[in-house]
């Protein structure tokens, strides 16, 4: 009786909660807040999707853990993602102290019960962007962690040594996708307060993380310090070599393009910024690392003037 009490309780608080972030996360505004996740409202009642201290949530009452957390971390404090990924190309999450901790055992009891999470990953102090439903797929004691699922279809795919190269493949390019490069946009949007670092435009629907390095290159890391914020037009001026940015953080414009006459948008969205300087992060871990710049900066010197 008490078993099938705290399944049912499992299941209704999960569908109650993933029903809650589906409403609350649009593509617009996808991030949540932490006094949301704790302030979250289940049958008349506060009931908390995250742990106020620990990275676990198994909340009281229900068979398996709920949700778990990883904390934001500036790109100075730790390497993105160098720690997260198998060489199966799944995630990986670390138990939290001893394996026997009660949070751990609720990690454990989701893969047995093959029950859905929630990830909430942060992006900036106090603010996550949520994933789910995620999977436990794995527990690997000897390392005193699990592997995660990101979608249905990772949650088939065979574990470390057994993994064939088309099915690493398969799961490093869906962890890429569905993790990394979401996780990448929102911190550098998060820095740059939503706002394009060379016009100021702030419609979040309208801007992207762009790679001072791109990301299919070794040094194109998807780490703040490798990203800007920028609107769609300026982000395509960029990579099409119309617009550079030197390492003082001023912008050149190709000459060609500026001897060019056309509309309003090619005269005040391009050619007028010309020698403006970026708007940078307030916080200077998160500013462009100059010698990247001077990198991109070199790309387009020698593809303009070629």
């Amino acid at each position: 009786m008490i078993t099938s009490q705290a399944d049912d309780l499992d299941s209704r608080v999960r569908a109650a909660a993933m029903t809650w972030l589906r409403r609350r996360c649009t593509p617009e505004d996808p991030i949540v807040r932490r006094d949301e996740l704790l302030g979250f409202q289940f049958e008349g009642r506060t009931f908390p999707l995250i742990d106020n201290q620990l990275g676990i949530r198994k909340p009281q009452g229900m068979t398996a853990a709920l949700s778990i957390l990883t904390t934001y971390t500036s790109d100075m404090a730790r390497a993105p993602y160098d720690d997260a990924v198998g060489s199966d190309g799944l995630l990986r999450y670390k138990f939290q102290g001893n394996p026997r901790h009660y949070t751990n055992v609720g990690l454990r009891l989701a893969f047995e019960l093959s029950v859905p999470l929630m990830w909430f990953y942060g992006i900036k102090q106090s603010i996550y962007l949520p994933f789910f439903p995620v999977w436990i797929i794995a527990v690997e004691p000897e390392k005193s962690q699990v592997a995660v699922a990101l979608d249905d279809a990772q949650r088939h795919l065979a574990i470390d040594g057994t993994a064939s190269q088309i099915e690493r493949h398969y799961a490093e390019r869906i962890t890429k996708q569905r993790l990394h490069q979401p996780v990448f946009r929102q911190r550098v949007i998060q820095a740059y307060e939503t706002a394009c670092t060379i016009c100021r435009l702030r419609h979040r629907s309208l801007l992207d993380a762009a790679h001072i390095i791109p990301d299919r290159h070794v040094r194109g890391v998807p780490a703040i310090s490798n990203g800007l914020a920028l609107c769609k037009i300026h982000h395509a001026a960029y990579d099409q070599n119309i617009i550079g940015i030197r390492p003082d953080y001023a912008i050149e414009v190709r000459t060609d393009i500026l001897e060019e006459i056309d509309g309003p948008m090619l005269k005040h969205g391009i050619q007028e910024m010309n020698g403006h300087r970026i708007t940078l992060p307030r916080r200077r871990s998160d500013r462009p690392d100059q010698t990247l710049l001077e990198e991109r900066y070199h790309i387009f010197r020698t593809t303009v003037y070629t």
